[in-house]
C-alpha cells in the first residue's frame, strides 16, 4: 500500500457518531481521504443504506478507488430468545452481516483491480461469548467473523487483507445503559483493566489494520476489551485465602462435606 499522505482513500460505514466517527477521524489523521457513510445525517456524511445494493454500488462507482474499507455500521434489537421477532432478527442480520457483504463487494472491486487493500470489520465480544437477551446481535457478529476469514482466504492471493476488531464494553452516546453511573462503575469493575473502553481504543487498532504496520496480518480477530473476554475464571468462587469471589459459608461447608 502506498503510504504517501493524502494519496489514500478510506470508506467507513456508520460514521456519523460513536465508534464509526472516531475511526473516521483517526484515519483522517493518518492522511486518508475519508468517505463517511451512514443512514444518519451528519457533517461530511454521505447518507447510504448499506442494505440497498443499488445505493451502495452507486456510491462505490462515484467514489472511485479506495484503499481501506471499515465495516462498522450495525444495529441491535434486544429480546429474549423466546420473544425474538423474526422480522427483527432478519433486520439485524440484514444490516450487520448482509450490509458488510454488499460494501465489501462494491468497494472491494477497486482493491481487487489494483491488487491491494485492507478491509476491517467491526465485530464484538458477543461473537465470542453468548450473551442473554441480545436477539440476533451475537449471531450477526459471529457471522461477520466468518465473513472476515472467508474474505481473507479468497482475496488474500489477490493482495487484499481482511481483519476484524471486536470491541468490548465501549461507552458511546448510543449505549444508553452507560448513562447510569452505577452500571458504569459495576461494569468497569468487571473488566481486568478496571475501566470501560472508549471509541479511541477501537480507532487506534483499526488504524493499525489500515496501515502497512499490519502488512502481513490477515484473517485475524483482535478483541479490544480490556481483557474481559479472558476473564471467565474470575467469576468462579474460590476457597478462602485464594483471591477472587469467595464461596458463601454454606456452600463452603457443603463442599467440605462432599469431599469427606
Amino acid at each position: 500500500m502506498n503510504d504517501v499522505a493524502g494519496s489514500r482513500r478510506a470508506v467507513v460505514t456508520g460514521a456519523a457518531r460513536g465508534i464509526g466517527a472516531a475511526i473516521a477521524d483517526r484515519l483522517a489523521v493518518d492522511g486518508f481521504e475519508v468517505i463517511r457513510l451512514d443512514v444518519l445525517d451528519g457533517e461530511g456524511v454521505l447518507q447510504c443504506d448499506i442494505t440497498d445494493a443499488d445505493a451502495v454500488r452507486h456510491i462505490a462507482d462515484s467514489v472511485g478507488d479506495v484503499d481501506v474499507l471499515v465495516n462498522n455500521a450495525a444495529v441491535w434489537r434486544f429480546a429474549a430468545l423466546e420473544d425474538v421477532d423474526p422480522d427483527d432478527f432478519s433486520a439485524v442480520l440484514d444490516i450487520n452481516l448482509r450490509g458488510p457483504l454488499l460494501t465489501t463487494q462494491a468497494f472491494g472491486r477497486s482493491m481487487l483491480r489494483r491488487g491491494h487493500g485492507s478491509i476491517v470489520n467491526i465485530v464484538s465480544i458477543g461473537a465470542l461469548h453468548a450473551n442473554p437477551a441480545v436477539g440476533a446481535y451475537s449471531a450477526s457478529k459471529a457471522g461477520l467473523v466468518a465473513l472476515t476469514r472467508q474474505t481473507a482466504l479468497e482475496w488474500g492471493p489477490r493482495g487484499i487483507r481482511c481483519n476484524a476488531v471486536g470491541p468490548g464494553l465501549i461507552a458511546t452516546e448510543g449505549a444508553g445503559l452507560y448513562h447510569d453511573a452505577d452500571i458504569r462503575r459495576a461494569r468497569a469493575a468487571a473488566v481486568p483493566l478496571r475501566r470501560l473502553g472508549a471509541p479511541s481504543d477501537i480507532s487506534e487498532v483499526v488504524a493499525f489494520f489500515a496501515s502497512d504496520a499490519s502488512a502481513y496480518v490477515s484473517g485475524q480477530v483482535l478483541y479490544v476489551d480490556g481483557g474481559l473476554s479472558s476473564s471467565l475464571m474470575t467469576t468462579l468462587p474460590r476457597p478462602p485465602g485464594i483471591p477472587g469471589p469467595q464461596l458463601a459459608p454454606a456452600a463452603a461447608a457443603q463442599g467440605e462435606h462432599n469431599d469427606a
